[in-house]
């Protein structure tokens, strides 16, 4: 397998910024599940921005990185991971909302996140073009677009509502009990879909394209606030 040193720094690149997407993507389920009243992932730990306490070892990094290789070497594919969940008891929640709306809250805060993460980096990356401390077609410029575009990938794919992504924990608590076993019955098979999802390029634009548009327009946004042509 040989990799040229450009591939080799965008593969350690791409490890990186999914390794820090992923830490404020559990960070804000922990946060969210101890502001409603359930210390326990403040008990674990979970509740800090500290990276190493939210990777796993096997989904945070040596799949995604042996992912990249691949990709890299082969030209298609690439890599994918996940965090180490963040464990929390829905019961107990505080009573000032019901159950499954804290449910709800607790795993949309992940996905939100990286909305913040990816509106913060766009808008960093802008001004400092504006203000022409970053060329706009520099190398640096290039990873901060990744970054941005990653992080919205996150949102999207998270958002399917397939068990045990949080798209997922959402269907579940909207479902009307009376249709929980029919759902119970999907989400079996749920594991085989996410797989599909990750692995067929064509698949993959259900959550690539949507990610593709709010990347494009977050720039023009920001662009024309700060007019930066």
């Amino acid at each position: 397998m040989d990799l040229k040193p450009e591939q080799i720094r965008w593969i350690l690149i791409y490890v990186f910024v999914l390794v820090i997407s992923v830490a404020l993507h559990e960070f804000g389920h922990a946060i969210m599940a101890n502001s409603l009243g359930d210390d326990t992932p403040r008990r674990q730990g979970r509740v800090t921005l500290n990276p190493l306490a939210h990777a796993d070892p096997i989904g945070t990094l040596m799949l995604p990185l042996l992912g990249s290789i691949f990709g890299a070497a082969t030209g298609h594919g690439g890599g994918f991971g996940w965090g180490k969940p963040v464990q929390w008891q829905p019961h107990r929640a505080t009573r000032k909302i019901s159950m499954s709306a804290a449910v709800i809250l607790v795993a949309i805060a992940g996905p939100g996140m990286n909305v913040v993460l990816g509106i913060v980096v766009a808008g960093i990356h802008t001004i400092l073009v504006w203000q022409q401390v970053l060329d706009p077609n520099g190398k640096v410029g290039d990873i901060l677009s990744f970054a941005v575009y990653l992080n919205f990938v996150l949102v999207f794919f998270n958002l399917l509502p397939a068990p045990p992504l949080d798209g997922g924990h959402v269907a579940q608590s909207l479902v009307p009990y009376r249709h929980r076993d029919a759902y119970d019955n999907f989400a079996k098979y749920s594991p085989f879909l996410i797989l599909a999802v990750m692995l067929i390029p064509q698949v993959q634009r259900i959550f690539t394209w949507p990610a593709e548009f709010c990347t494009n327009h977050l720039y023009q946004f920001f662009s024309h606030l700060f007019g930066v042509s």
